[in-house]
């Protein structure tokens, strides 16, 4: 036998009080006797005995039913395989439901999902548990929400749980999965704790958990009895990894070509397969994909003519399948009339603001025949340019700026600007390396060491290299054959080093040397080129690249704050760019709640910041409760949509020696419970046995002090009369 509240039991010391009570009681008093004392003598002497009994009898009462009281206080907890006979105790436990709450779970077979058929699951274990019984109901996600602790059970009341009994649009984190459960298993004092874990043992989740979590497991299973409960489906699903921008300006008037990208998650073939562009909720392009075979992705070019200016929100659809979460993936394109663009020349003999302005220029939008308004101007006229009327700035072959000019840069790219650098022979790279550094942040993206030859002895240069990172300025090169890629040659670059917070876009073959390179800058970005602009250390300028890089770059730099994607879970932020009159921002989910979130200072910028996005769609994030909303796309992580399950014979294998029951079936999950509950506790009972006895020795004490005042008068008369 074991006791939950053990230290209860040393209450029991309070039985002496009425024993002392009773010798007390007993004390003799000083006597003085009357003359008519001696006709009550006989009859007094027999009803002192009576009255001994009935004292003894009322104090052992009062004992065992205080004895009763404390031994039920302090829980005893009895095995099955101790002495006990059968039909006393019952099977108490405090029972943790942890339920896989992530989008898979939605995924649908006939008429219900596998978050239905989850639900049923749990009320087979409810149906189990006794009311008044500890218990605890966990959603498993990216981050575990426990919806009731410890909660005293009650059908109707459970079933009554906050709107919380939902799937989410995330994906499972196993990784807080034992922490979670370890808290609770902590906070429930009971002596029989069982934990379910209720999921649909997602291949992807479980076939690839780290060692640790088992082990984990086992150690928790020491503390609790665990069951896995597992809810399986098919394999069946389409969804739509990735929507991109391929080429196209971002602008009024033109047209932008997007690349959607669908994936067959399933173990058939899928035929047929209908893509759907939407913007601001009207379809604007429709591709079919004739077949994606079994565990492959396909691609399809989505075509969009923005007509006005302003954010557009961008998606692309699939037509509803068993999971519907994956079928949608959103973007956000802010449509500008015109990006102005300044071009700031070092060298006048050059001639690279007119490749520049040409490349710019190139495969232009419709309407008035531009979209890119450019203007070039000498080095010597920067210092007279307001930076903020242009969208991005060109710096091409500056020899070295003044400390002035730096910070001017440096605050224009911090606003949220862009910023383009090349070099040239005119370029001291001693000037530009001692420029000083803003926050601990250089303005360019890499120290620049030397120029080096990367020519031969004929003067034909090295190509680009051909396998590029998937980035949107590098995203049109991809489709470009190779051999148009290779008649690109470079003569000569700056040898850089790249700082730790830079990243290299484009890169010379078979050297690995950068050529592209890009970092961020408070809400900006700053390119740099370790080539020129113009011909001199290169044939780009005056090949089919360079317009497509440059256009890319220029849009990439106008629109990216606005353009990145989140997935559920990320923080979205919105920035100022000087300090806002409003102490706090609001963002506006896709179910229509509103969450106010404070504006505070950082790195000389201000920003509002939600921790976590919990839903899927667009989100509106606004300066104050009044100013326009900005639409940021917010997605789910598609690793969630492979659905494939573990196979019984598989969940076997990896459970069979670590003492975690699985129940397949309904039977499983009753004999689950039954072998989990193999102790039985008899608290209540010595709870009711003992306030019965209280109740029992009062009305007994009531009963005899009347029946003894009754016989005492009796007597006195008997007396009286003799």
């Amino acid at each position: 036998m074991s006791f939950l509240n053990p230290l209860v039991l040393f209450a029991a010391i309070g039985i002496s009080l009425p024993i002392l009570a009773h010798l007390l009681a007993r004390q003799k008093v000083k006597r003085t006797d009357w003359a008519a004392m001696q006709f009550l003598n006989r009859n007094l002497r027999v009803r002192s005995r009576e009255i001994r009994l009935r004292d003894i009898l009322l104090l052992c009462l009062r004992c065992l039913a205080l004895l009763l009281l404390v031994l039920g206080i302090a829980k005893p907890f009895i095995n099955e395989t101790d002495a006990l006979p059968r039909g006393i105790g019952e099977h108490r436990a405090g029972v943790i439901i942890a339920l896989d709450a992530s989008y898979s779970m939605g995924h649908r077979e006939g008429d219900s999902t596998r978050f239905e058929r989850a639900w049923e699951k749990v009320a087979e274990i409810t149906a189990e548990i006794h009311p008044g019984d500890p218990v605890s109901l966990v959603l498993l996600g990216a981050e575990p929400q426990v919806v009731a602790r410890n909660m005293a059970f009650d059908p109707v009341l459970f079933d009554e749980l906050p709107p919380l009994q939902q799937q989410r649009p995330e994906s499972v984190n196993l990784d807080r999965v034992p922490e979670t459960l370890s808290d609770l298993v902590e906070s429930l004092e009971v002596p029989q704790k069982e934990i379910y874990l209720v999921t649909d043992l997602q291949t992807e989740d479980w076939g690839n958990r780290p060692a640790w979590f088992d082990q984990s497991l086992e150690v928790l299973g020491k503390r609790a009895s665990i069951t896995i409960v597992p809810v399986r489906g098919g394999a069946d699903n389409l969804a739509i990894t990735d929507l991109e921008l391929v080429s196209g300006v971002l602008r009024k008037d033109t047209v932008a070509r997007y690349r959607a990208t669908v994936r067959n998650y399933g173990t058939t073939e899928a035929t047929n397969v209908r893509v759907n562009g939407v913007a601001d909720g009207n379809t604007v392009d429709t591709k079919t994909i004739p077949a994606i075979a079994p565990g492959a992705s396909e691609t399809v070019s989505l075509y969009v003519h923005f007509r006005n200016s302003g954010a557009v929100r961008m998606s692309a659809e699939l037509e509803p399948d068993a999971l519907l979460e994956d079928n949608v993936r959103r973007t956000v394109a802010v449509i500008r009339d015109k990006v102005s663009v300044l071009s700031v020349e070092g060298s006048s003999e050059s001639g690279s603001g007119s490749f520049i302005a040409a490349a710019l220029r190139a495969r232009g939008g419709s309407g008035d025949g531009e979209s890119f308004a450019v203007k070039s101007v000498p080095w010597i006229d920067l210092p007279a340019q307001d930076l903020s009327s242009f969208d991005v700035v060109i710096l091409q072959n500056l020899p070295e700026i003044s400390s002035e000019q730096a910070q001017s840069i440096e605050r224009y790219v911090r606003a949220g600007h862009g910023l383009i650098w090349f070099c040239g022979d005119k370029v001291d790279p001693a000037a530009w390396n001692k420029r000083p550094e803003g926050d601990g942040i250089p303005l360019l993206p890499a120290v620049i060491e030397q120029t080096v030859s990367t020519g031969d002895a004929l003067g034909v240069g090295t190509p680009l290299d051909p396998s590029m990172p998937d980035h949107p300025v590098s995203r049109p090169l991809q489709s470009l054959p190779e051999d148009l890629l290779s008649e690109t040659r470079f003569r000569k670059i700056l040898q850089v080093r790249p700082s730790a917070t830079s990243s290299t876009v484009l890169s010379l073959a078979g050297t690995a040397a950068p050529l592209l390179l890009e970092h961020s800058v408070g809400r900006g970005q700053v390119f740099m080129f370790t080539s020129s602009a113009d011909t001199s250390w290169n044939n780009l300028a005056v090949t089919p690249v360079f317009p497509m890089v440059l256009q890319q770059m220029v849009t990439y730099l106008t629109a990216r704050e606005f353009e990145t994607q989140r997935l559920v879970g990320d923080s979205l932020s919105l920035s100022y760019v000087d300090q806002p009159d409003a102490s706090e921002a609001v963002f506006e989910a896709p179910s229509g709640e509103t969450i106010s979130v404070p504006v505070s200072k950082h790195r000389n910028q201000y920003v509002a910041m939600l921790e976590h996005a919990r839903e899927s769609g667009f989100h509106l994030a606004r300066g104050s409760l009044q100013a326009p909303g900005l639409p940021i796309a917010v997605n789910v992580d598609t690793s969630e949509s492979d659905v494939s399950c573990l196979s019984p014979e598989e969940t076997a294998r990896i459970f069979n020696r670590s003492g975690i029951k699985v129940a397949e079936s309904e039977a499983d999950l009753l004999n689950a419970v039954e072998e989990s509950r193999a102790g039985r506790s008899f608290w209540f009972h010595l709870l009711l046995g003992g306030l019965g006895l209280l109740v029992l020795e009062s009305l007994l004490a009531k009963w005899m002090s009347g029946r003894s005042v009754a016989d005492q008068g009796k007597s006195t008369s008997s007396a009286v009369n003799t």
